[in-house]
């Protein structure tokens, strides 16, 4: 019989620390968009910190509950924050900040997470132990979304970067694959290593990248936070 005590543990110390870094990532896109001209998401009511604005059923919801049954590990994404790059005053130059603003509040989350581990085992007995594996899935997970997001491929944060960065006719190039990203994801994170998985082997080429990426900057943050090694 499964322990349901323990399952309600676990998935209370991933969820919370995932709906935080799920929400203030797609709110810093909002806030970022407002500061360089673009009101988009102002007038549609997604600049908030409240979690419900930017919950997506799939992504949200039944992914990270899927995840989590299946493999112990939970993963996943918000309703994108509305973006019209052509209401910004440098569409091709403020791009890059307002990309790069989700992605950044993950780092600093991450970081402040880590600062935080040094009072949490002060709190009372009955809560420090939840405490403490809170802000350590906090600091896991604010660098793999941060990460994730980084790859210079479009939708993805990393490849409005990248499209931000490139000359002119590049960038129209890597924009032209924004309608096929998402399949593109689709086949790297699940088609792929499932169908090894059938053939008798592991092999998932996008998290052979990402995690050992996501371990060396949990790494450093814990250094730069004064954490033991």
């Amino acid at each position: 019989m499964p322990d349901f005590q323990d399952i309600l543990f676990k998935l209370s110390i991933m969820a919370l620390p995932a709906l935080f870094a799920i929400t203030l990532h797609e709110a810093a896109h909002g806030y970022a968009a407002l500061k360089f001209g673009d009101r988009t998401a102002q007038m549609l009511g997604r600049l908030s910190l409240n979690p419900l604005r930017h919950i997506d059923p799939v992504g949200t919801v039944l992914l990270p509950m899927t995840m989590f049954i299946f493999t112990g590990f939970m993963f996943g994404w918000a309703k994108p924050v509305p973006v019209d790059f052509r209401n910004l005053r440098n569409p091709k130059r403020d791009m890059i900040w307002v990309a790069a603003a989700g992605p950044g509040v993950n780092f600093i989350l991450a970081f402040v997470s880590a600062l935080l581990l040094h009072v949490a085992p002060m709190a009372p007995d009955v809560i420090a132990p939840w405490m403490v594996n809170n802000l350590a899935v906090s600091i896991q997970f604010n660098v793999l979304l941060a990460l994730f997001n980084l790859i210079p491929l479009p939708p993805l944060d990393g490849g409005r970067v990248l499209v931000g960065i490139l000359p002119i006719r590049a960038a129209m190039a890597v924009s032209r694959l924004e309608p096929y990203g998402m399949g593109i994801l689709l086949l790297f994170v699940f088609l792929i290593p499932f169908a090894a998985g059938h053939a008798g082997f592991d092999f998932n080429p996008l998290f052979m990248v990402l995690g050992p990426a996501t371990d060396w900057v949990v790494n450093a943050i814990a250094g730069l936070a004064g954490l033991p090694s």
